[in-house]
């Protein structure tokens, strides 16, 4: 499953995203390519997915996340937790 990330509602894609685990089928893809920065609030959603994906064993796998969003995700030891790809 695939779902496309806007900078300006990160957050509120991140908890629709979150509802969406149990149909993902195993994988859900988030496409960060128009995602340049993330905010506290951002931050905070990705860990909770990140949680509760863990916890469903779901894979989640961050597509075309720029240098700075993943230089952010490394700091707050997030990096571990998503796969990434281009």
């Amino acid at each position: 499953m695939l779902i496309n990330i806007d900078e300006k509602i990160a957050s509120s894609s991140l908890r629709e995203a979150r509802k969406k685990l149990d149909s993902a089928g195993g994988e859900l893809t988030l496409d960060f390519s128009s995602v340049c920065r993330v905010d506290a609030v951002t931050l905070f959603e990705l860990g909770n997915l990140a949680r509760i994906a863990g916890e469903k064993s779901v894979k989640v796998v961050l597509r075309g996340a720029n240098v700075d969003v993943y230089k952010v995700l490394k700091l707050t030891k997030l990096t571990q937790k998503f796969s990434f790809a281009n």
